[in-house]
């Protein structure tokens, strides 16, 4: 019974993220159109199978009636934080830079966040692990922060001079 449950919701999940996407994409539009909530009805009702279903999703993001914009993912914040925790000083700990890998886009500003008991630096370096002057922090203590500008797409590597295994990587966009 519990899979059966989960193999509907699943399903209706993703129509309903759907659904709501197309009502914030055409937000003039009076309706759904009829056929789309019949065969989201008949799928809920298990007349029609969720591949029919499926089928019918596909239909309305190929033909764009639904567009996912997988850009607006990444923009949305334009300050992100990464956040260095508590125990991230440790060799052993299993803390790391919190994302290990920040996306964003060319324009944000990035804070680093240091929520450890000990000091930590945000340093540039290149691929091969060298130091290099794109951005580096002074002694970060417990609650500093420090915020740096992305003004150029790129990957840049990142590291703690005080405890060098803690890498990071912020990818522009």
């Amino acid at each position: 019974m519990k899979q059966i449950s989960l193999k509907k919701s699943i399903p209706i999940t993703i129509f309903s993220i759907l659904l709501i996407s197309f009502s914030v994409n055409f937000a003039n539009a009076e309706s759904s159109p009829e056929w789309v909530k019949n065969t989201a009805l008949w799928y809920g009702e298990g007349i029609i199978s969720e591949s029919e279903f499926l089928n019918m999703v596909k239909f309305l993001i190929e033909n764009e009636i639904i567009v996912i914009e997988k850009e607006l993912q990444i923009s949305a914040n334009m300050n992100p934080e990464i956040l260095i925790p508590n125990g991230n000083f440790d060799v052993s700990s299993s803390s790391f830079y919190i994302p290990l890998n920040l996306e964003t886009v060319t324009g944000a500003t990035v804070t680093w966040v240091n929520e450890d008991s000990v000091p930590h630096t945000v340093q540039s370096q290149d691929e091969s692990g060298k130091v290099i002057d794109i951005f580096n922090s002074i002694p970060l203590n417990t609650g500093d922060r420090f915020d740096f500008t992305f003004e150029e797409s790129g990957v840049y590597n990142y590291f703690c001079s005080f405890h060098p295994w803690r890498v990071g990587v912020v990818t522009v966009k």
